[in-house]
């Protein structure tokens, strides 16, 4: 395991205690030299993120559409950043780069980041683990909504393993770890 991809919130107007969350997580990966993989981006939790890892002695790779760069949404001091054209590359690109998802709290980025990984999981498309870090029971009604769909029968029961969730980041590293293992296969039952 070389790259954590983790989804997060560009926002700069929310909790102070995401923003330390966010910290202690990005310390946790630099500490265990891991490459942190996110969304290039210079504000709020995804700027925390970066500067966190960086100030830890980690690598950071960011991966932005050039028009996010046009306006200066992108961190400048990262070890690397990779400019794309769309979205849509953006998100293919983390994900295939990743060895794992991590999805800290966020808008609608990152919850269409995080609910694209998990139906590319169920498709078999994506295999690695999927860590929901549901600080102050953030995701508790995302969480909530996916077990629904399991219980009204749009996924299988099996499906409840393609994610793990956790409520703090020092959990994040033995949830990926202790992942179910998920391969290719999936595809075979991913229709009722």
């Amino acid at each position: 395991m070389q790259n954590i991809c983790v989804y997060c919130a560009s926002s700069t107007q929310i909790k102070s205690s995401y923003f330390d969350a966010t910290t202690r997580l990005a310390k946790i990966l630099a500490g265990a030299q891991l490459t942190v993989v996110y969304g290039g981006g210079s504000n709020g939790l995804m700027g925390q993120l970066a500067d966190s890892a960086l100030d830890a002695g980690g690598r950071v790779i960011g991966i932005i559409p050039r028009f996010m760069c046009e306006v200066e949404w992108n961190h400048t001091n990262l070890t690397e950043l990779i400019l794309v054209e769309t979205m849509h590359e953006r998100k293919e690109k983390m994900a295939m780069m990743a060895d794992a998802v991590v999805a800290l709290p966020g808008g609608c980025g990152t919850l269409e980041e995080l609910l694209e990984v998990i139906t590319w999981k169920k498709l078999g498309i994506f295999t690695k683990p999927i860590v929901i870090v549901n600080l102050e029971g953030y995701y508790d009604d995302l969480i909530a909504l996916l077990n629904r769909t399991v219980d009204e029968h749009f996924m299988r029961n099996e499906h409840r393993q393609m994610w793990e969730v956790v409520e703090t980041p020092e959990e994040v590293l033995p949830a990926i770890q202790n992942a179910v293992v998920w391969n290719s296969n999936a595809r075979a039952f991913a229709a009722l």
